[in-house]
């Protein structure tokens, strides 16, 4: 059920009726006609943008379309005005039966209600976190993982079938380092003195790393060559990371569909496989690029390597994908690794990145582009970066990691839920403040507390319903008479209860749910202010002494509670019934 999407639909329905009479001429293009909340809610429940979009078309003026198309919109029982503003838009007021209807038809969906099938079972893989396996995470990769997890179940819930997924980039040289570490720390598990080199990770996190592999080999490797050791001890901490790496993203809700190794690209013929597909197209060649920006002939050597014509997909430059020395560039098994998605049958790609990797946008979506012929589109999300503060003070040490904040800090610092939340309050690209004080404070400028102290305002109601004595099951909510709801705020709340599926709709083909997270700190907003007016106008409260007119007020109420407990299940946040 989607009230704007009907409310569109009875707009085209008089726009054909207007071709018929020839009013209008047959062959519009009506994809861009609209109808959304007006700027102005003082103008009207709902505008539509129709005659702007149609007149230059159909050789009219929008108004004499506005006008024609007004007339045509009376005629429908849910509607009870429409008028035309400034140069041809239309303003619509929907009859109060179309709001007092809503609550019944919210609580026989439940939380399918905004449930879309926008994405048709298209198939989307979403890859996100994708950290290093080098140590745990931090709280930006702690960010991404809750975007990425956001945008997921944002895209199930709008009818995609999706996949999470986690890149391991156990592939690179630091891997090797990593390896080198753990061993650092296993000789250490067996007392003996070490030499931390600059390039190494000393973490306290990898101690237990070394008494685990003590365990396992004992003392074969105490005198062993590096070239004996190196390649199972970088295996055995790979493992070790990666599994610390889960139980930190459990800790913070995020359950991975499917693990994906940059090493099994390696010697196994996939990065071939991918070049040669882009060879194939006449994509691959041997080349010289220019100076990059800022250098001089003086030092800038030009050698010929081997290209990826980036450049006829959308790139700025033409990127190499194999070095002088015949070796893979960093680029290539990314290629290869987008390749394998694409083999796998996905629809459509999204990539949550660092803020770090906005020069790698442009030549990503190109490899993807060409790869798929244009089938497959790429969206690349850039995270910026979170600053944490304590105390009003800048918050960055972590003893556990020894130089940054670790996603396992901020769990156990403020929960999960409250993380999550306060993470999704911004758009990915926007710079995010999270002070660790500000997202457990318990009042209205805490976004996360608002929220949920709404539904547990519900939940209370609720429960004191039902120790009157009234039936508050949503089956008899439902069935209740809320033609007595004619208060503004009512059917204001009404109207925000009918935003929630075209919501749905716009962040997901938007891959925003930033928008949830703004959807349900408003949504609780209107929830208290119809309750604080119960303070003084008890005709408002929730609770009468005629338990029909309770059940009435209740069924709205309720409405709210299973919005905001949809809404908080795709920002993967549990919905709690009372506040401590």
């Amino acid at each position: 059920m989607n009230l704007f999407s009907d409310i569109r639909t009875a707009v085209l329905g008089a726009i054909a009726a207007m071709q018929a009479e020839g009013a209008l001429p047959e062959g519009l293009n009506t994809d861009p006609v609209t109808v959304e909340p007006p700027r102005d809610p003082l103008h009207g429940d709902m505008a539509t943008n129709a005659a702007m979009v149609l007149a230059k078309p159909a050789g009219l003026k929008p108004r004499d379309i506005a006008e024609t198309l007004a007339a045509k919109l009376a005629d429908d029982p849910r509607i009870a005005s429409a008028e035309v503003a400034g140069p041809g838009f239309l303003n619509l007021r929907l009859e109060n039966t179309v709001w007092q209807g809503l609550p019944a038809a919210i609580l026989r969906l439940g939380r399918d209600y905004g449930r879309s099938d926008l994405g048709a079972g298209l198939k989307v893989n979403v890859e996100y976190v994708s950290a290093n396996p080098t140590g745990p995470m931090h709280v930006g990769h702690a960010r991404g993982a809750i975007v990425g997890d956001a945008i997921a179940s944002l895209l199930a819930y709008a009818g995609y079938d999706v996949t999470r997924e986690y890149y391991i980039n156990d592939g690179g040289a630091q891997v090797d380092v990593l390896a080198r570490s753990v061993y650092n720390r296993y000789l250490e598990a067996h007392d003996l003195t070490v030499d931390w080199p600059a390039e190494s990770y000393p973490g306290e996190y990898l101690e237990p790393v070394g008494e685990a592999l003590k365990a396992k080999v004992g003392d074969i490797w105490l005198n062993a060559p590096e070239e004996v050791w190196l390649e199972p001890v970088r295996e055995f901490a790979t493992d070790a990371m990666m599994d610390l790496i889960r139980e930190d993203l459990a800790a913070l809700g995020v359950h991975m569909d499917h693990f994906f190794s940059e090493k099994s690209l390696y010697g196994t013929g996939k990065i071939e496989a991918a070049i040669e597909s882009l060879r194939a197209k006449g994509l691959i060649y041997r080349g010289v690029l220019q100076p990059p920006k800022g250098k001089t002939p003086e030092d800038w050597e030009p050698r010929e390597q081997t290209l990826f014509k980036s450049t006829e997909h959308g790139d700025d430059v033409d990127r190499p994908i194999m070095k002088s020395d015949g070796s893979w560039t960093y680029f290539a098994p990314d290629i290869a690794y987008h390749y394998d998605k694409i083999t796998r049958g996905f629809d459509q790609l999204i990539d949550i990145f660092g803020a770090d990797h906005g020069g790698y946008v442009k030549r990503m979506k190109a490899a993807v582009s060409a790869l798929s012929d244009g089938r497959v589109p790429l969206d690349i999300k850039l995270l910026q970066l979170v600053k944490l503060y304590k105390n009003g003070e800048p918050f960055k040490m972590s003893k556990r990691a020894g130089t940054f904040v670790t996603l396992r800090d901020v769990v156990d610092m403020v929960g999960a839920d409250a993380a999550r939340f306060q993470m999704l309050t911004r758009k990915n690209d926007a710079p995010l403040d999270f002070d660790f004080d500000k997202v457990v404070e318990q009042s209205k400028e805490n976004p996360i507390f608002y929220v949920q102290y709404a539904h547990a305002r519900i939940c209370s109601v609720l429960r004191k319903a039902a120790e009157q004595g009234i039936d508050v099951s949503d089956a008899t909510l439902a069935a209740a008479d809320t033609s007595g709801m004619t208060h503004k705020a009512e059917l204001a709340l009404a109207g925000k209860l009918a935003e929630w599926p075209r919501l749905v709709e716009i962040a997901a083909r938007n891959h925003e749910p930033h928008r949830v997270a703004t959807y349900l700190t408003e949504l609780a907003s209107d929830l208290h202010g119809l309750w604080n007016m119960g303070n003084d106008d008890t005709s408002l409260r929730f609770i009468q002494d005629d338990p029909a007119t309770s059940r009435s007020k209740i069924a709205l109420a309720r409405a709210v509670a299973v919005v905001i407990s949809a809404g908080l299940g795709i920002l993967g946040v549990t919905p709690v019934e009372e506040m401590r």
